[in-house]
C-alpha cells in the first residue's frame, strides 16, 4: 500500500495507507483513478468517429494515420519513463502531471486549424496518456495488496471495454451536433473531476534517499521504439516491407535496443531493468501479454470490417459493431478479477481465459461469407468472454512476483511490451489480409468479367471499402453502366466476388489469431505460481528477492525527493 517515509537518528518507519487513511478517501483514491483512466479511454474511441469531419475541414487525407500514430508513438515510448520515475519520485505527481498534459493537448487540438497542430497536439495527449494508464495501475497496486487487486483492476478493465462501446456512438453524436473540437473539448469536465478528485485523494509521499534517472537509457529506448512501431505501422502500407525506409528503420531500431539492452545492464537504476527477464513469472506474463495483444487486435481491428462488409449489416460506427465483444470482455474482466482475488489462483484462470479465447478465434475463422447474425454474435460474445480476463490478470501476477519498491517499474514494463505486441500485431494480420484478399480475388472474379475491364479498373475494385462506402459502391456501380443492360449483373458479380474474397481474407486472419491465443494458454503452462500477497509490508516473493533487495533494505514505495 501507499507508505509515507519518516527517517531519524538513522532509523527508518513506514506507515501504509490504510492505518493513515479512512476508508472514505480510499473509495475517492479508486474513483479519481478510473475517471482518470476513463478520460484516456474514451478518447481513444471517439476521436475515431469524427475524423472523416476533421479531414473534411483541415484538409490533411494524406496525414491520416499520423493522428493516430502520434498519439500512439507518444505514449508508447513514455510508459516505461513515467513508471520508473513514478517508483523513484511518487505516483500522485506523475499522475497529475499525465492529466495536465492530456487535458493541455486535447484543448489544443480542438483549436487546431491544421492537420500539422493537431498531430502535434495529439503527440502532447499521447505523452500524458503514458502516463495516466501505468500509473492509475500502479496506484491501485499501491492502495491494495495483490490478493484484493483482482476485483479493482477487473473494474478497471470493464472501463476500457466500456469506453469501447459508448465512445465511437458519443462521438458522432458531438460531431454531427457540436462540431469535431468538442470531441476534444469533452474530455476537459471529466478531466476537472478526475484532476481534483485524484488531487485531493492520492496522499502526498516523501522520500530522502538520492537516486540518478537513467538519461542515456531513455534515449536510447526511444530511439529503438519509435522506429521500431513506425515501421510496423507503415510497413505493408505507406512503403512495401522490402523497400528502405523499413529495412532502414528495422536495422536502426535493432542497433539502438541492443545499445539500450548493453547499458541497462550496468546501470545502477535502469528505466527497463534487463533483469526483470530472470522472474521467469515476468518473463511469462510479458510472452502471453505480447501475444494475447497481437491476437485481440485483430479481433478488434478487422470485425467490424467483416460484419459490415460481408454479413451486410450497417452500422455507424465500430463501437456498435464490437458490442457483444466488449460486453463479453466486460464480464469476464469483472468476473475474472473477483474469482483471482477469492481463490488467489492465477495460473488455472490464465490457461481457461486464454483457451476460451482462442476457442472463440477458432470460431471465427470457420465463418464464410452466408455466415448469419446470431453465430457472428456467439462467437464475438466467446472470445470477448476469453481476452476480457488477461488484460487485468498479468499485471497483478506481474505485480505480485516483485517487491513493491518495483511496482511502478513491472506495470509500465508490461503495459510497455503489450503495447508493442499490439501494434507488431495489427501490421502482420493487416498484411495477411491484404495479401490474402487480393490472392483470391484475383481467383473470384469471373474471366468474363475480368477481360472487360482495364487495368485500371480491376485495381479499383481491390479495394473492399466499397462493400463498406455508399459512395464508392455507386462510382463502382456507374463504371458499370458503360455494359449497358449487362452492366447491372456485371456489378452483382463483382460485388459478390469481393463479398467472398474478403471473408475468405479476414477468416485465415483469424487462423492467426488463433494461433497467437493457442500459444498464450501453452506459455501459462509454465507460470510460476506465488501465494498472493494479503500485505503490501512484505517487501519481496522468494523469487522476486535480488542481492540488490537483500543486501539494503529497501526504502518505501512511491515517494518525492
Amino acid at each position: 500500500m501507499i507508505e509515507t517515509s519518516h527517517r531519524a537518528a538513522g532509523t527508518e518507519t513506514t506507515q501504509s495507507v490504510d492505518e493513515s487513511v479512512d476508508k472514505r478517501r480510499l473509495v475517492f483514491i479508486v474513483i479519481g483513478v478510473l475517471l482518470g483512466m476513463l478520460l484516456g479511454a474514451v478518447d481513444q474511441t471517439v476521436v475515431g468517429t469524427a475524423m472523416p469531419q476533421i479531414i473534411a475541414d483541415l484538409h490533411g487525407l494524406q496525414h491520416y494515420a499520423w493522428v493516430f500514430t502520434a498519439y500512439m508513438l507518444a505514449s508508447t515510448v513514455s510508459v516505461p519513463i513515467y513508471g520508473k520515475l513514478s517508483d523513484i519520485y511518487g505516483r500522485r505527481g506523475f499522475f497529475l502531471l499525465g492529466m495536465i498534459l492530456f487535458l493541455a493537448g486535447s484543448a489544443l487540438s480542438g483549436m487546431s486549424q491544421t492537420m500539422t497542430q493537431l498531430i502535434l497536439f495529439r503527440g502532447l495527449q499521447g505523452l500524458g496518456a503514458g502516463a495516466m494508464l501505468p500509473i492509475a495501475i500502479a496506484i491501485i497496486g499501491d492502495v491494495f495488496p495483490p490478493s484484493e487487486r483482482g476485483k479493482w483492476q477487473g473494474l478497471m478493465g470493464a472501463v476500457f471495454g466500456l469506453a469501447s462501446i459508448i465512445g465511437p456512438t458519443l462521438g458522432g453524436w458531438i460531431t454531427d451536433n457540436w462540431g469535431w473540437p468538442w470531441v476534444f473539448y469533452v474530455n476537459m469536465p471529466i478531466g476537472a473531476v478526475a484532476l481534483l478528485t485524484a488531487g485531493l485523494a492520492i496522499p502526498a509521499t516523501t522520500r530522502r534517499r538520492q537516486h540518478r534517472i537513467d538519461y542515456v537509457g531513455a534515449t536510447l529506448l526511444v530511439l529503438g521504439t519509435v522506429p521500431l512501431l513506425l515501421a510496423f505501422t507503415w510497413g505493408g502500407e505507406t512503403y512495401p516491407w522490402g523497400s528502405v525506409q523499413i529495412i532502414g528503420m528495422l536495422a536502426f531500431a535493432t542497433v539502438a535496443l541492443v545499445a539500450a539492452f548493453i547499458w541497462e545492464s550496468r546501470v545502477e537504476e535502469p528505466i527497463i531493468s534487463p533483469g526483470l527477464f530472470k522472474n521467469s513469472v515476468f518473463t511469462v506474463s510479458v510472452l502471453a501479454s505480447f501475444l494475447a495483444s497481437a491476437g485481440m487486435f485483430g479481433a478488434v481491428m478487422y470485425l467490424p470490417l467483416f460484419i459490415q462488409g460481408v454479413v451486410g449489416n450497417s452500422a455507424t460506427n465500430s463501437g456498435v459493431v464490437l458490442t457483444p465483444m466488449m460486453l463479453g470482455f466486460i464480464a469476464s474482466s469483472i468476473v475474472g478479477g473477483q474469482l483471482l482475488s477469492r481463490t488467489g489462483k492465477y495460473k488455472v484462470l490464465s490457461i481457461v481465459s486464454f483457451a476460451v479465447g482462442a476457442v472463440g478465434a477458432f470460431l471465427l475463422s470457420q465463418m464464410d461469407a452466408s455466415v448469419s447474425n446470431g453465430v457472428v454474435v456467439r462467437n464475438m460474445v466467446i472470445i470477448g468472454l476469453g481476452i476480457g480476463v488477461s488484460m487485468s490478470l498479468f499485471t497483478i501476477i506481474t505485480q505480485n512476483a516483485f517487491p513493491i519498491q518495483k511496482l511502478g517499474e513491472v506495470t509500465a514494463s508490461l503495459q510497455f511490451f503489450r503495447s508493442i505486441g499490439g501494434t507488431i500485431g495489427v501490421a502482420v494480420l493487416g498484411t495477411v489480409m491484404t495479401n490474402r484478399y487480393n490472392a483470391v480475388f484475383a481467383s473470384n472474379i469471373p474471366a468474363q468479367v475480368r477481360e472487360q475491364l482495364t487495368p485500371e479498373q480491376l485495381a479499383a475494385l481491390q479495394n473492399p471499402q466499397g462493400l463498406m462506402a455508399p459512395e464508392t459502391a455507386g462510382m463502382i456501380q456507374q463504371m458499370f453502366a458503360q455494359f449497358g443492360a449487362q452492366g447491372q449483373e456485371i456489378f452483382a458479380q463483382v460485388m459478390l466476388a469481393i463479398r467472398e474474397s474478403l471473408a475468405t481474407a479476414i477468416t485465415d486472419l483469424f487462423v492467426v489469431t488463433t494461433i497467437a491465443l493457442v500459444l498464450a494458454t501453452v506459455s501459462c503452462f509454465f507460470l510460476k505460481e506465488i501465494p498472493l500477497r494479503k500485505t503490501n509490508r512484505v517487501e519481496a516473493s522468494a523469487e522476486a528477492a535480488q542481492p540488490e533487495e537483500v543486501a539494503e533494505p529497501p526504502a518505501p514505495v512511491g515517494a518525492d525527493d
